[in-house]
């Protein structure tokens, strides 16, 4: 039988306080927005009517998305490479007309090059530094906190030394609409 040893002042150690939430899994933060921002390109995929495809290796892409529709030009179902990035340290509804995200620089080269047979975009989620906070399920919606936000980087310059910071417009919001958008302008030989 083990005892309990008094703590200093003598007062005795009692058992743990009491969870208030569930029992979450001890997986690394970064690990389970990557899976979150996954969950959410899923559902924007499902809802658009597109395919998804995970290349591998990646090679610094994460997803490939396909959109068939007889209206395409330039062929019968267009292809746009995704590159996901989640991040707590943006606030929800970014205040003014953009907010920034810095990349690699190795990173960037990647997603800026141009001229391009499939294009990339890089779609960025915002979500909150608590876990308990990224979604609640209700009998008539499943809500994902906050918002994927996304952007055509195509041409854009490497200007720091390691490290660069890009702007993400807040119009951009990356939902089964805007991947349509998207689609039907790569789908008439169009950019993202």
């Amino acid at each position: 039988m083990a005892l309990t040893q008094p703590e200093p002042g003598g007062l005795l150690q009692g058992p743990p306080a009491p969870r208030t939430g569930p029992l979450r899994g001890t997986l690394a933060t970064t690990a389970c927005m990557e899976t979150l921002q996954v969950g959410y390109l899923h559902a924007v995929a499902a809802a658009a009517g597109c395919s998804l495809s995970q290349p591998f290796p990646d090679n610094g892409i994460d997803w490939h998305v396909s959109h068939g529709a007889p209206e395409h030009v330039v062929d019968d179902e267009v292809t746009v490479k995704v590159q996901l990035k989640a991040t707590y340290q943006v606030p929800p509804r970014p205040p003014g007309a953009t907010f920034g995200f810095t990349l690699d620089n190795e990173h960037l080269v990647k997603l800026a090059r141009t001229p391009v047979a499939v294009h990339k975009i890089l779609v960025v989620m915002l979500v909150p530094r608590e876990r308990e906070e990224w979604l609640s399920a209700g009998h008539d919606r499943l809500d994902l906190r906050h918002c994927c936000y996304w952007t055509n980087l195509a041409g854009h310059p490497v200007t720091g030394r390691r490290r660069t910071t890009v702007r993400i417009p807040t119009s951009r919001i990356f939902d089964d609409r805007a991947l349509c958008e998207i689609m039907t302008r790569v789908g008439s030989g169009g950019t993202p």
